[in-house]
């Protein structure tokens, strides 16, 4: 179910979109909010928060972590898929280290873990509401390779390089980690989805021919195997 404010903004106001199933906890914030003259959108599922946070301009978003129809991790993560870029608070009861570095790794930028004091949440909102906007990244690049990601276009010293939809989202995953060894485990959970090991040389095919696309032909090779540990783009 979806429900929006009728408050009224002002020029100190906050746009904030509420995702929180739990309807006194959701009253709870969402009053506390408006009594400091924020503007709240809510919705108290997954989907419908994504829908919302898609479709709409908010400042801040607070995402509870267990959602029906759509979990918060699954739906900051379509977000941040879909070039939403509002910062996201995470309220949920899963306090662990390995929860918090989950919640920040799917897209999050604050986590803050039930019950908590009102006062705490109001501070981490503002604190988020006074970043500045974040500027998608639009291109990639290393030395004479570079990768326009709105056209879909890699050239290198000038020359365009055709590549295959696969070979792009390789070569995107290495220029986004450029410098940094990636494994092969890596490209198959971030290229391929797997999340296992399919014992099928699928990696070493692609790889030879990114490589024989973007290094044949020029001076000095961008693309290196690191023997024993995977691959890495740099410059040398």
């Amino acid at each position: 179910m979806l429900a929006t404010t009728e408050n009224a903004r002002d020029d100190r106001a906050v746009k904030i979109l509420l995702i929180e199933d739990d309807k006194q906890t959701a009253d709870y914030i969402g009053k506390g909010l408006r009594e400091h003259g924020h503007v709240v959108d809510r919705a108290d599922n997954g989907r419908d928060g994504l829908y919302l946070a898609t479709g709409e301009q908010y400042d801040v978003m607070i995402v509870d972590r267990m959602l029906p129809s759509m979990d918060g991790l699954s739906l900051v993560k379509a977000a941040r898929a879909s070039n939403v870029r509002t910062p996201v608070l995470f309220l949920t009861t899963m306090g662990g280290v390995d929860d918090r570095v989950t919640g920040l790794e799917a897209g999050g930028d604050d986590y803050l873990v039930k019950p908590f004091a009102f006062a705490e949440l109001l501070a981490r909102v503002s604190a988020l509401a006074r970043r500045p906007p974040m500027v998608p990244v639009t291109s990639l690049a290393v030395a004479d390779l570079d990768m326009d990601l709105l056209k879909r276009t890699v050239t290198r010293g000038g020359k365009r390089i055709e590549l295959l939809a696969q070979e792009f989202k390789i070569l995107e995953f290495l220029l986004r980690h450029a410098g940094q060894v990636v494994t092969r485990t890596m490209l198959l959970e971030k290229v391929w989805d797997f999340h296992f090991d399919p014992k099928t040389n699928i990696v070493e095919t692609h790889m030879s021919r990114l490589r024989a696309k973007i290094d044949k032909g020029f001076d000095k090779p961008l693309l290196h195997t690191v023997r024993g540990a995977g691959y890495v783009i740099r410059a040398e």
